[in-house]
């Protein structure tokens, strides 16, 4: 069985494997809130000018500024597209972390599980010893009182 402090190395090293892949899987997390920000934000963005192309629309719009704001919707079509793709790619990125962190954290969970049953096995021991030495010790005083 491997010593306690072999054991608490592991624990450690273990520990801040763990802590490493919290802080990444947090990263990765606030990498998902910021795709899907800036995707909400080229929403909003095609929607209000959607509204000023309609309203234009109903004014009256040459040819050229028709085609213009087509072509712009079109590259906001293609942006937001874009954006969606970060998004998931952020997400599969988030789930990605979140199977490391949990696999750390059961890793960490093992070592201290085995280093509570050593500290059993080892407290076992030491009653077991302290137990022998006062039936010893019993038995010498009941031996010298005779």
């Amino acid at each position: 069985m491997a010593t306690s402090s072999a054991l608490g190395t592991l624990i450690e090293l273990a520990t801040k494997e763990t802590d490493d892949a919290a802080k990444r899987l947090g990263v990765a997390m606030k990498g998902v809130e910021d795709a899907e920000q800036k995707l909400a934000l080229l929403n909003q963005y095609r929607d209000d000018y959607m509204v000023r192309f309609q309203n234009n629309l109903s004014a009256g719009l040459s040819a050229m500024a028709y085609a213009n704001y087509q072509q712009f919707i079109g590259k906001l079509d293609q942006a937001i597209q874009s954006q969606q793709l970060v998004v998931r790619d952020a997400k599969i990125r988030v789930d990605r972390e979140k199977e490391h962190w949990q696999s750390c954290e059961r890793k960490r969970m093992s070592y201290g599980t085995l280093a509570d049953r050593a500290e059993k096995v080892q407290l076992a021991k030491e009653n077991k010893r302290d137990q022998k030495q006062m039936d010893e010790h019993a038995a010498r005083r009941l031996l010298y009182k005779r």
